[in-house]
């Protein structure tokens, strides 16, 4: 019929906008599944033969990348207006925004304890004030797994694993169920830093002069996520239409001016909220490398975690998303 099934991990102040916009332009109704990447990806893997949405909209490069097998190939009508380095080469990976890897910061929890990248997050002071999620649901902390790996280890991702380590240490067997509870948990207080995405620190950041954006000195990955439609979608053709909408210049542009978002059209300027490209330590990873080791990278990541005595009183950070390694490791911790 007329309509268009979408999963998402995008949250709903990017969603609803643009999915209003877009059913009254075409008449399309659309239907959103809003869960995690590792979830949906999960669901896709679940059923093979007949895809459980038409889009997948949402989710980084590198997590989808393993993956690419279930997506139909598609090009966007837009795609000559799309960064060189953005182009979908692959055939049915389309680029929608431009992520970058940040720490988001609460000043008055903080303090006077300096927060300028990784390293810093090892201050003993810091103890159990880190908010970061588990990696297996959340793709914002694979790609914060993968940059610390690559910037901790001077590119070699092998030799990042003793600052996990310590990281680990420092989180104080805490750990969040998704990548809102990071964000959401910083700016009210509960902890000092997150480890999150750009656009989850700078929606809070934009209207609380309390909450600030630090891009890692160590080096900061940007990794696009975007648009993808499945083999054996039912609606194939309102898919292509939705992919075609969503990266023409109307709604790259209100990502970038609204919502926080960098565009990965080359004729669209980011906000300036947004710290230059020029002006940050940008570093390559070997995207391959990290899709090929992702289940391997975060199995070491929970033996890590969970290996790591948590105090038997240490007070809950207030949010129902956090669980504590120890009863994790014991069975009743994090869930999809």
């Amino acid at each position: 019929g007329n309509r268009l099934v979408i999963a998402s991990p995008h949250p709903l102040a990017l969603i609803s906008p643009i999915i209003e916009n877009f059913e009254n332009e075409s008449g399309i109704d659309v239907l959103v599944f809003k869960s995690g990447t590792g979830e949906i990806i999960s669901n896709v893997l679940r059923y093979p033969d007949t895809a459980p949405y038409d889009i997948l909209w949402g989710g980084s490069y590198t997590s989808v990348l393993p993956f690419a097998k279930f997506f139909e190939k598609y090009k966007s009508c837009n795609e000559d207006a799309v960064h060189e380095s953005y182009k979908n080469s692959e055939g049915m990976l389309t680029r929608f925004s431009d992520v970058p890897s940040v720490l988001m910061i609460n000043r008055k929890r903080l303090g006077s304890i300096e927060v300028n990248g990784y390293a810093d997050l090892l201050n003993p002071l810091l103890k159990g004030q880190i908010a970061f999620a588990d990696p297996e649901f959340s793709s914002s902390s694979w790609e914060h797994l993968i940059n610390m790996l690559f910037a901790m280890g001077n590119g070699i991702p092998e030799n990042g694993w003793s600052y996990v380590e310590q990281l680990c240490l420092n989180l104080d067997g805490k750990i969040q169920q998704g990548s809102s509870a990071v964000y959401e948990g910083v700016a009210k207080g509960s902890f000092a830093v997150g480890l999150t995405f750009e656009e989850g620190a700078a929606n809070y950041a934009q209207n609380d002069s309390n909450i600030s954006i630090v891009y890692m000195k160590e080096g900061v990955v940007f990794t696009p996520d975007g648009i993808y439609l499945l083999k054996n979608a039912r609606n194939p053709e309102n898919a292509k239409r939705f992919i075609d909408y969503a990266t023409a210049f109307p709604v790259q542009n209100y990502i970038s001016r609204q919502l926080n978002r960098r565009s990965v059209r080359s004729d669209i300027a980011i906000k300036q909220l947004f710290l230059p490209k020029d002006l940050i330590n940008c570093i390559e990873i070997d995207h391959k490398k990290a899709s090929a080791c992702q289940n391997e990278w975060i199995s070491e990541f929970h033996n890590l975690l969970f290996s790591q005595e948590s105090p038997e009183n240490s007070e809950n950070s207030g949010n129902s998303e956090t669980f504590h390694a120890k009863n994790a490791a014991a069975g009743g911790g994090v869930q999809k």
